[in-house]
């Protein structure tokens, strides 16, 4: 019996993995997993016990009681997110917390996950690893447009600091630092709007046999 289906779909905040990420398995008809979102929801848990997400005790027992309703919370976006999910994300306390719960969506039907470890640490075995990325000036661009439509938006400025500074603790720490994997595919979005990415992703998808 063939295994089931994964595709990963790894790379920096903004570049546009989200949206194709949730396209590919709608198209496929595959289960979808933000699997950032557990590591925003772990920060918040963090936040809201008046924790710090940077200490490996507070973070990992955090880690360790995340229900699947703290995915559906209405504050996992924006600057404060983004900050406790990075520091969270470099305790290896809770990577191990929160990898079986990953690996168990992936394995029970197949899925398509996105987040920034998926092809080198949660499934390195997956049949298609994409690696999405934008420039920074692109990627801040859509940040900032984002934080406004919600009426929440730090100058343009700021919110390019804020990405810089995830960007380089994401690259920098030694658990499961983001880089692509070795036989990732690397699609960059700085030039595509949403529609020419999916499409791009799907040939790629295609491309590796599976339809």
């Amino acid at each position: 019996m063939s295994r089931p289906l994964i595709i990963a779909v790894d790379g920096p905040a903004a570049a546009g993995k989200g949206t194709l990420a949730r396209r590919l398995a709608a198209h496929l008809g595959l289960p979808y997993l933000d699997t950032g979102l557990l590591y925003r929801a772990t920060g918040r848990r963090v936040l809201d016990a008046g924790g710090d997400p940077a200490n490996p005790a507070d973070a990992t027992a955090a880690a360790e009681a995340l229900q699947p309703a703290d995915l559906d919370r209405g504050d996992l976006r924006g600057p404060p997110a983004d900050a406790a999910a990075s520091q969270v994300a470099a305790i290896p306390g809770v990577r191990a917390a929160l990898l079986d719960f990953q690996r168990r969506f992936g394995q029970a039907h197949g899925a398509v996950l996105d987040g920034r470890d998926i092809g080198t640490v949660v499934f390195p075995g997956a049949q298609v690893k994409l690696f999405v990325t934008a420039s920074p000036e692109e990627r801040a661009r859509r940040r900032h447009a984002e934080l406004a439509a919600r009426g929440a938006a730090p100058p343009l400025e700021q919110v390019a600091a804020e990405m810089a500074a995830r960007d380089a603790r994401d690259s920098a720490r030694d658990v499961a630092p983001l880089r692509p994997a070795p036989d990732a595919v690397t699609l960059d979005t700085s030039a595509l709007d949403a529609e020419a990415a999916f499409a791009a992703a799907l040939r790629i998808v295609e491309s590796s046999g599976f339809r």
